[in-house]
């Protein structure tokens, strides 16, 4: 009997740490912190079309971004507007995965801008039903004027909130409260507060492929006024159409709009083509990005 004994032990010894261990499993499921099932890739990149979006760049990443817009399609002594081109370049920082900086220039007006980028929300299954980032430039147009103008007047200021929502897999939609103050308006008469509300969603065809838009709604659409050299000149709402297609570290975007400047100051507050007359412009937006982060690099490396 006693040669049993030994068997016994072990057996029971086996059971008690079976016992044990579900125990403390089921203490450390509940004492331990639940990892929130974060929205990914509401939007690809930093961009709906014209308009930032929710999206921020990864830490230790920086995306270097090409702005492209021809001109007008009824612009028929230009071949449809493909002889005239405007062109802004930027590069946009990564500080956190929260967190980014950013500066473009743009030869509208040689205008050069500086802005960033806070996420303070991410919608999450089990917590903000919205991503929110807040988002604030300044804007410098450098341009020869043939007038003296102070540094100070050439100053443009934007501040918007970045409110999305990732509805399924596809469809993504944000809206984007912003104010904008001009130290110095284009037109006489115009006034330096600016309040737009601007709309922007992507819709997905296929895993690379997707529709996008967005549109900044002001006020004074339509209104005519007359600029700094007495021409006429009407302001009126950007809207713009575009396909997004995404090749590996590549988003490569057409689209359609009638704005021509590439920056908040520009196509929100100074756009006077419109769609009605056929002025809209052919354009496009390509990102690459480029990671500074040797771990990751590393991690990527075949063994």
């Amino acid at each position: 009997m006693n040669r049993y004994l030994p068997l016994s032990l072990f057996f029971l010894t086996l059971a008690s740490c079976a016992w044990a261990q579900d125990d403390l499993s089921k203490l450390l499921d509940q004492e331990a912190p639940k990892t929130k099932n974060y929205a990914a890739a509401t939007f690809k990149g930093t961009r709906i079309i014209n308009s930032h979006s929710v999206e921020t760049v990864k830490a230790k990443h920086m995306d270097f971004l090409i702005q492209h817009r021809f001109g007008p399609l009824n612009d028929m002594d230009n071949f449809f507007g493909l002889d005239i081109a405007t062109l802004r370049l930027g590069f946009e920082f990564g500080i956190t995965d929260r967190l980014m900086l950013g500066i473009g220039r743009t030869n509208v007006q040689k205008a050069v801008d500086i802005f960033g980028k806070y996420r303070l929300l991410r919608q999450a299954a089990d917590g903000s039903p919205v991503s929110v980032t807040v988002f604030g430039s300044a804007v410098n147009k450098t341009i020869d004027e043939g007038v003296s103008v102070s540094f100070q007047n050439r100053l443009t200021y934007c501040s918007q909130l970045l409110i999305a929502r990732k509805f399924s897999d596809d469809f993504s939609l944000q809206i984007s409260p912003t104010f904008l103050y001009r130290n110095r308006p284009e037109a006489v008469g115009d006034t330096r507060a600016l309040f737009a509300v601007g709309v922007g969603g992507r819709y997905k065809l296929s895993k690379r492929i997707s529709i996008n838009a967005d549109y900044y709604w002001t006020a004074r659409d339509g209104n005519a006024f007359k600029d700094r050299f007495g021409s006429a000149v009407t302001y009126h709402n950007a809207l713009a159409l575009g396909v997004d297609i995404e090749t590996g570290g590549h988003v490569f975007q057409m689209h359609f709009t009638n704005a021509m400047g590439m920056n908040e100051k520009q196509f929100i507050g100074e756009t006077t083509s419109s769609w009605g007359d056929g002025a809209v412009r052919y354009g496009f937006n390509i990102s690459r990005t480029f990671s500074f982060d040797r771990r990751a690099r590393s991690m990527d490396k075949p063994n």
